[in-house]
């Protein structure tokens, strides 16, 4: 299934949600699930993104409802990019 990076800035409304209720990060992973994606791995970052993401999904398509529901809320911003294993690039590689 493909593996998409999805980079997330949270806005000032989405901080002061996280810190007034931690447990909401958590929630959010559950309406991604609903979505038709999965967090597989997800870190906080210190630098201009808040979140690194590794999300599965079936498709571009999911990823982008998954993008504009989250974003629809007010509280996150986040970027999309599909990632390719490098066993399979060395195969389109012919190596």
């Amino acid at each position: 299934m493909p593996k998409y990076l999805m980079l997330s800035t949270l806005s000032d409304q989405g901080l002061q949600t996280l810190r007034a209720n931690p447990d909401r990060l958590r929630e959010v992973n559950k309406d991604v699930e609903e979505l038709g994606a999965k967090v597989l791995h997800q870190w906080f970052v210190l630098g201009p993104h808040d979140f690194v993401n590794i999300v599965e999904a079936e498709s571009a398509a999911v990823i982008a409802e998954v993008s504009i529901s989250l974003g629809a809320r007010g509280s996150v911003h986040t970027q999309s990019y599909e990632m390719l294993e490098v066993d399979d690039l060395m195969k389109l590689l012919g190596a």
